[in-house]
């Protein structure tokens, strides 16, 4: 915890790299490991909120603030009018998430376990998120590709529609 303390340092230099209109590596360096102990903090105060709401509130809570910074950097991204941004966050996202903490996660517990035992009842509810996940990717892909006339490019207000009104639905659900 001490390592926490420590790297508090780097919020107020990278506010004050920033404030100074340093070099933007500087800034990034020094922001990036400013989030390293908010992030630590964070998950300690979500799993002390766990012991006292419940796993599934506590559950809830992790998976919406440990996607903190990739909402920090999609607002930011949209509002500077970066789309190309976001989709390679989200891209990027899924696929670390996928990829990388699960494959990581079954490599480490084979090392270690000889058999591993996984709930099928979370097992379950993960293959759907993926699939509307997929799905939500893919509806405005297919849409571009099944009407013919249809421009590929976001800036078409139908696609983009189309994305937002996906994007909703998958937030509803």
């Amino acid at each position: 915890m001490r390592w926490m303390l420590a790297m508090l340092v780097f919020i107020p230099i990278s506010i004050a790299l920033a404030a100074m209109h340093a070099n933007p590596v500087l800034v990034f360096g020094a922001s990036a490991l400013a989030i390293i102990p908010l992030a630590g903090y964070m998950g300690s105060a979500t799993e002390e909120l766990a012991k006292y709401l419940g796993q599934s509130i506590g559950g809830l809570l992790n998976a919406t603030f440990g996607n903190a910074a990739e909402l920090i950097l999609t607002i930011s991204a949209v509002r500077l009018g970066e789309l190309e941004v976001v989709r390679a966050s989200i891209v990027g996202s899924i696929v670390g998430n996928i990829l990388l903490v699960l494959g990581l996660s079954v490599l480490l517990g084979g090392l270690r376990y000889k058999e591993q035992r996984f709930s099928e009842d979370v097992a379950g509810v993960h293959t759907v998120m993926m699939i509307l996940a997929v799905i939500g990717i893919l509806t405005p892909s297919l849409f571009v590709h099944a009407i013919p006339g249809t421009p590929d490019t976001a800036d078409n207000p139908r696609v983009e529609g189309l994305s937002l009104w996906t994007a909703a639905v998958l937030m509803a659900v």
